[in-house]
């Protein structure tokens, strides 16, 4: 069985030597190529390949959202991320939104090679390193959420603040009066410790609009 490949990194010299380094392999034929991620939506969708080499960091979109993009695809390919990025957080996501495989660009030919007849067949790649890290990742419990002590609708006034609004304006959107809006943005700053409405928007804004 010949392994369809198709390549994707904003690196022409990247391309080339993963070209080069499989064409010297009889079992494995390159089926396209791409720079960014838009385009290799595109080619993943004309070529129908085996296995995806993505890189994460694609100008457009990167490859996180190309590994979204493709989970939604009538064809999806195993999905091989070939990266730089180091941090934990690129790797969990990766694997968590369905990458099959994970290797650092520092890996070893045969290590490419390797993981893309096992990503082939549905078995994912991770050296013992990345496995340890995800592994400990995933373990970890997750962060807090800083507006957790606030009510919802105290998380709608404090979003509203951010935008800039002013107590009336927010009382005539959430359909409140406006001396209500004030014992809200009261029990906000107390709750959150902030000295006023600027830190208010400044602490919503640092946090997705309260959202």
């Amino acid at each position: 069985m010949t392994i369809r490949v198709v390549i994707a990194d904003d690196h022409r010299v990247v391309r080339d030597g993963l070209c080069y380094l499989l064409d010297q392999e009889a079992d494995i034929e390159v089926a396209g190529e791409a720079g960014d991620g838009l385009q290799t939506v595109a080619v993943a969708a004309a070529t129908r390949p085996d296995v995806l080499v993505l890189d994460l960091y694609m100008p457009g979109l990167d490859g996180h959202g190309v590994i979204a993009a493709l989970a939604a695809a009538s064809h999806r390919p195993a999905v091989i991320v070939l990266t730089s990025a180091l941090d934990d957080e690129n790797l969990v996501r990766a694997m968590h939104a369905g990458a099959t495989s994970y290797l650092l660009k520092t890996a070893p030919a045969d290590d490419v090679i390797a993981a893309i007849r096992d990503a082939a067949t549905g078995t994912a790649t991770l050296s013992p390193e990345l496995l340890t890290r995800l592994t400990q990742a995933m373990r970890r419990p997750p962060a807090p959420d800083p507006l957790q002590p606030l009510s919802p609708r105290e998380r709608d006034v404090l979003e509203l603040i951010a935008r800039g609004l002013s107590n009336r304006q927010i009382a005539r959107d959430l359909d409140i009066g406006e001396q209500t809006v004030k014992t809200h943005v009261r029990s906000i700053l107390a709750k959150l410790e902030l000295q006023d409405r600027v830190q208010a928007a400044i602490f919503a804004l640092r946090h997705q609009g309260g959202r």
